[in-house]
């Protein structure tokens, strides 16, 4: 047992924040208030090779492994890029675990090589406005035709969606009611957004306006048979092959954002004096950034070891959504206690704090409810029923 960084990942961490350094506070403000989405820094991460970090070298990826990645994010995330700068970038790293695992190798030199190198951007299209987290009861329809599918139905909050080229989207081409088991009759396709027949609607939201979430309208979209991933109604199956992924990424990144709060509200309260002393000094801004770092670095802990299980092919279900939860809760107590620490400049825009508190809601809702991990944990750690 090491909980030690090689000293390849070590290098990982000082070239992302090298990287990160070229796009400062005010980049990230003035993104926030605009709501653009940040085209430089996907750029730049895409020109220096950063997006395929966890693909093999045979798609013009790094080879490395997903703890790599989680590495990279939680640097991106703690640059002060948070989840705008994490968000714009951690699709291609999970997102296209299922063409890489089930996709022919045709599918995966088509399909990956482009979304590395930043020439064309992908979204992933599961969630819908009337399933919510119950993805086996999606309304989608993909319906077969000659040479393909006919795709119609809605998604909801599909982030990156507005200036995606491809997206990773999940449909029913076998009726609920047709199959035995409900995770069964789903397909996953991998194709083109085309906008004749895709229309993409902007959700105003509370953080990280810089990268948008999309309702997805989407009508007689017409996906060819070669653009299916895997075998028709194995889709659920094959989704969850992005899913530990993701959930390792996003804890990352929670802690990320936890740290940086965390570290520029203990810089304000060495500076801030009042009544003749810094802040700093007294324990009652000390004890609970105290507290909300060694928070952060407990759910560090989980995070490198769910990321260390999925890179040696172990089952890290449990370990994955635990991150995800911890992470998300530590990086929540960080950045309010940062906010609180600093009082009512904590609340303005110009000492940042207060765009980490509102995009740190995100991996506490997003992609699963820690009221639904809770209910992974309880069912499968300790064989408790199903509550529903």
């Amino acid at each position: 047992m090491d909980f030690a960084f090689t000293e390849d990942q070590l290098n990982i961490r000082e070239a992302v924040l090298k990287l990160c350094a070229q796009f400062g506070d005010d980049y990230w403000l003035e993104h926030d208030r605009s709501g653009e989405w940040p085209v430089e820094f996907h750029r730049a991460f895409a020109e220096n090779g950063w997006l395929g970090i966890a693909m093999p070298e045979s798609v013009g990826g790094a080879g490395l492994g997903i703890t790599e990645a989680a590495i990279m994010m939680q640097a991106v995330a703690e640059s002060g890029a948070g989840l705008s700068g994490a968000s714009a970038i951690h699709g291609p790293v999970f997102g296209l675990e299922p063409v890489m695992h089930f996709g022919t190798e045709a599918q995966q030199q088509r399909m990956i090589p482009p979304i590395l190198s930043g020439e064309a951007k992908m979204c992933f299209a599961v969630t819908e406005p009337n399933t919510g987290l119950d993805t086996t009861s999606l309304k989608t329809r993909a319906t077969k035709v000659d040479g393909g599918y006919r795709l119609n139905g809605e998604k909801i909050w599909i982030t990156n969606a507005h200036v995606a080229d491809f997206m990773l989207i999940i449909a029913r081409t076998t009726a609920l009611e047709d199959v035995k088991k409900k995770t069964e009759g789903l397909t996953l396709f991998y194709t083109r957004l085309d906008r004749a027949h895709v229309e993409h609607r902007l959700i105003p939201k509370m953080g990280r306006h810089a990268v948008g979430s999309n309702m997805l309208f989407i009508t007689d979209l017409f996906v060819p048979e070669e653009d299916r991933i895997g075998a028709e109604g194995q889709g659920f199956k094959i989704l969850l092959q992005g899913l530990n992924p993701e959930r390792v990424l996003l804890g990352a990144e929670a802690t990320g954002l936890g740290k940086v709060a965390i570290q520029r509200a203990a810089k304000y309260a060495q500076e801030r004096i009042v009544f003749g002393r810094p802040i700093g000094q007294n324990q009652g801004i000390q004890h609970p950034l105290a507290k909300a770092w060694m928070q952060l670095a407990a759910a560090e802990l989980m995070v490198w070891k769910a990321g260390m299980l999925f890179d040696k092919g172990l089952e890290c279900g449990v370990e994955a959504n635990a991150a995800k939860f911890l992470a998300a809760e530590a990086g929540y107590e960080a950045c309010q206690t940062a906010v609180m620490s600093m009082g009512g400049m904590g609340y303005a825009q110009e000492y940042h704090v207060e765009r980490y508190l509102r995009e740190v809601m995100i991996p506490r809702i997003a992609p699963v409810s820690p009221h639904q991990i809770m209910n992974f944990i309880a069912e499968r750690v300790l064989e408790l029923p199903r509550s529903y």
